[in-house]
């Protein structure tokens, strides 16, 4: 390994702004985030999927007549 052309390695900490800290080796010395796995939606269990503007239903009628021809 060549010396002086690496980076500093820090032992440093993600602080998010729901108050959670997590302890990681980084380049960096400070990092902070607004969002991490402890309130994250998707970890929480939180999430909730909306049909916005009837995405589904478009999709149906779009793709019906191709799936009706299918069926004969």
């Amino acid at each position: 390994m060549k010396t002086g052309i690496h980076p500093e390695y820090y032992e440093t900490s993600i602080r998010c702004a729901c108050g959670n800290i997590i302890e990681v080796g980084s380049t960096k010395e400070d990092i902070r985030v607004e969002i991490c796995s402890k309130c994250h939606p998707f970890f929480t269990g939180k999430q909730k999927l909306i049909d916005t503007a009837g995405r589904i239903e478009r999709f149906r009628k779009k793709y019906e007549k191709f799936h009706n021809d299918q069926e004969k």
